[in-house]
Formats: structure tokens, sequence, C-alpha cells
């Protein structure tokens, strides 16, 4: 993954394609080159703006395109797709896309996978996964409790090297890099509770 990602919003609902669009600008690395309110447009906006991602809404997928969205709609061959659900779907219809994400997801959660989705080969597979490590997830959330890096590396019997390179993998893979919103993440995903803050 390099560079700025060129992202479509596929979604009926204006407030929000609105959201979204605002929530990867925040994340940074995202540029919102449109956004579409109609399934019947979706193949030509894709690849008129050329995009590296989508972020579809489901009930935008017409019927007679459901058993095989990439064949009825050939540009999504390029292009990586992440559902964006707000309802009940079959699970046959969201199997087609590359990810699958919930409305009242963390904006965290919903931005590590569209940059998983974009580093991510043709098999899906990155070079170190999308999943955090068991070690991973109690990195984070010493870091979560504020714990400094000396800190950590004492109570792991590990080195702050290691410790530094941990944080680095779950800075890449959860798209987050300041100890706010990896605190903030380890509470939207039950890592923590507050009574564990300091």
């Amino acid at each position: 993954m390099s560079g700025i990602l060129r992202v479509v919003i596929a979604e009926p609902s204006s407030l929000v394609a609105d959201g979204l669009r605002m929530m990867l600008e925040e994340a940074g690395g995202f540029y919102t080159v449109g956004t579409v309110s109609d399934g019947s447009m979706l193949d030509e906006r894709l690849r008129v703006w050329n995009a590296d991602l989508a972020i579809i809404n489901p009930s935008l997928i017409d019927g007679r395109w459901a058993r095989n969205i990439k064949a009825s709609l050939p540009s999504l061959q390029s292009v990586r797709s992440l559902a964006i659900v707000y309802g009940v779907f079959d699970d046959e219809l969201l199997r087609q896309f590359d990810a699958v994400a919930k409305i009242v997801d963390a904006p965290a959660s919903i931005v590590g996978k569209l940059r998983h989705m974009a580093s991510s080969g043709a098999d899906g597979r990155t070079d170190g996964g999308y999943e955090l490590t068991d070690r991973e997830r109690d990195i984070l959330m010493s870091v979560a409790r504020g714990r400094t890096n000396k800190e950590i590396a004492d109570e792991y019997n590990i080195s702050i090297h290691t410790v530094i390179s941990h944080r680095k993998n779950i800075a890449r893979k959860t798209g987050i890099r300041s100890v706010a919103g990896l605190t903030v993440y380890a509470l939207l995903n039950n890592m923590i509770d507050c009574h564990d803050l300091e």
C-alpha cells in the first residue's frame, strides 16, 4: 500500500455517505473520489473514477447481480470492496465482498479493514495478517493502560526494541498510531474496561 487510496462510497443515505467520507478524511491516506446512491451506476462510476477501494451498502446490489457480483459488475474485479452493513443480508451475498463491516463498528476498525484490503495481495493476505497476535493484544492493553515501553518490556521480560516492534505491527494492523486512539480501540473491542485505566 502506498500513496493516497482512492475510495468510492456506494450508499443510498447521504447522511451515512457523508459520515464515511469524514471518517476517511480524519484517518488520512484516503481520498473519496465520489459517491454513488444508485446501484445501476456503480460499475460505470468505479471505472471512470479509477478507484482503489469501494465501500458498498449491499442494498444497492440488484437481485440479479447478487449471485456473482464481480461478474455482473466487472469493474469490481480490480477494486477491493468493503460491505458496510446495517441491515440483514444473505451470507452468500456478503461473502463476495473482500471484507464486511457493520455501521456500528468503531471507525478505527473500519479504517483498519480498508487498509488491510489495500495492502493485501491477490490471495487476500498481507505479510503479517490483519489479526493481532496474543502478544500484540497484551502490548496493546498495556499501552492503553498508560504503561511506558520500558514498563511493558519489564512486565513481559522482553527488550524495549521488541516492544517497539510490536507497537509498529499494532499500528500497521489497526491503522491507529496515537495512544489515545489505541485506548479507544481497546475499549471498543472489549480488551479493557474503564476500570483498567489509571
